[in-house]
Parts: C-alpha cells; sequence; structure tokens
C-alpha cells in the first residue's frame, strides 16, 4: 500500500503557498488509487518540543555512557517521539514537505523535526555506512517572497534549501527534489509589483512539478 508523509511547516493558516502546493501533491496522490494512502503531520498547529537533550542526536549506543541503562532510559518520552517521527518516515514510500523560507532559513518547526529524525547512528551514517532511508523520495517545496535565483540579487542568500539537502539528501541518502516558487509576495509588497507575471508564472510552473511527481514517485 504506497502511503505518502505530508509534511507542512507554515505559519499562515490560510494563504500560504507551500501549504497549497502540498495540499495539490496529496490530492494527486490520493487520485492514483485507495490504495494510496496519506500521513499528515502539521508540524506548525502540533508543534514538536526541542530535543530535551543534546544527547539525543546520537543513538543510544553512541551516547555518554554508552549503551547502559543510564543513558538510555533518561528521556523516555522524547525517545517515543523520536521513534514515532523515524517510524513515519521508514513507513512512507514518499515524503512531501512544505518548507517556506523564513528570515532566509528554516521554520523552525521544520528545524525540529530535523533533530528528531537526524539521529548519527540510527538514521545516518557515523560507526557504521548505514542509510536505512537511502533513495527515499522526498519533495521539498520551497517558497520563498522573494526571488534567489542566479544573477539576482538574492542569489546565494537561500539558507533553506541547502540545509534541507545536506540533512535530507547527502546526510540520510535520499533523493531530494526541490521544487521552488518564488516571489510569493509580490501581490502584496507594492516594491515588488513589477514581479506579478513571474510570480504567476513560478507558481504555474510549481504546481505542474507537484502534480508530475504525486503521479509517478512511489511506483
Amino acid at each position: 500500500m504506497p502511503r505518502l508523509l505530508h509534511i507542512d511547516s507554515s505559519a499562515a493558516a490560510d494563504s500560504s503557498v507551500s501549504r497549497a502546493l502540498t495540499r495539490l501533491f496529496a490530492d494527486t496522490w490520493r487520485t492514483r488509487g485507495a490504495e494510496f494512502t496519506v500521513t499528515e503531520r502539521d508540524l506548525h498547529r502540533d508543534p514538536l518540543p526541542h530535543l530535551s537533550d543534546a544527547e539525543l542526536h546520537y543513538a543510544p549506543r553512541l551516547r555518554a555512557g554508552g549503551a547502559s541503562d543510564a543513558a538510555t532510559d533518561r528521556y523516555p518520552a522524547a525517545e517515543a517521539l523520536q521513534g514515532e517521527l523515524i517510524e513515519e518516515i521508514a513507513a512512507a514510500d514518499v515524503i512531501v514537505i512544505g518548507a517556506p523560507m523564513y528570515n532566509w532559513s528554516l521554520p523552525s518547526a521544520l528545524k525540529a523535526w530535523v533533530d528528531h529524525v537526524h539521529v548519527l547512528g540510527t538514521t545516518v551514517p557515523f560507526d557504521t555506512p548505514d542509510q536505512p532511508f537511502a533513495g527515499k523520495p522526498v519533495v521539498v517545496v520551497s517558497s520563498r517572497g522573494n526571488t534567489y535565483a542566479p544573477g539576482t540579487p538574492g542569489a546565494g542568500t537561500d539558507f533553506a534549501t541547502p540545509a534541507l539537502q545536506q540533512v535530507l539528501g547527502q546526510s540520510m541518502g535520499m533523493a531530494v527534489t526541490v521544487v521552488p516558487v518564488e516571489l510569493t509576495l509580490a501581490s502584496r509588497i507594492p516594491a515588488l509589483g513589477a514581479f506579478v507575471d513571474q510570480a504567476e508564472a513560478s507558481r504555474a510552473a510549481a504546481r505542474a512539478a507537484v502534480t508530475d511527481l504525486a503521479r509517478v514517485l512511489g511506483s
């Protein structure tokens, strides 16, 4: 039974561009048949706590104290949540993530999720070469109010998508596809008014991309 993990992180409840695109992905996924199911996690409406201890960045055997009971039983609730989030990834055939750019970086809600699932020695290599999620398709919908394309004044200042490409792609080994949608503030900010047509074209291209990906990934 093909399963999609649908993750949102936008703080905009009704006007979010990233939410609209991840929802389009999920709706298109469902049209492929009743067996194409969706697990939803809304990181803004149901935020995760920050890690309660830096040792949770590591598999139990790598924590201070090694594999002793003291190293593995200090934070049962935090470990249970971490295990739940990792299991959601394991159970998914495809993941779609809404990742709006906030202050040139990730929403804090999404960063908290990353910190829970990027675990040295468990989901990423450390003392072993294992990448249990290697090759798993991840679609990152990267929405941003301005443009950060090559040759623009904002080029090189996108610190959101490179972080996800590094963590999910390079470190965890997943197959990351970024679908950018730019100039989402063009219709709201007078200084960006000259870019309304460019913004509409970017949104149309993003809609086409997520629709196409939702039709073929997980086959």
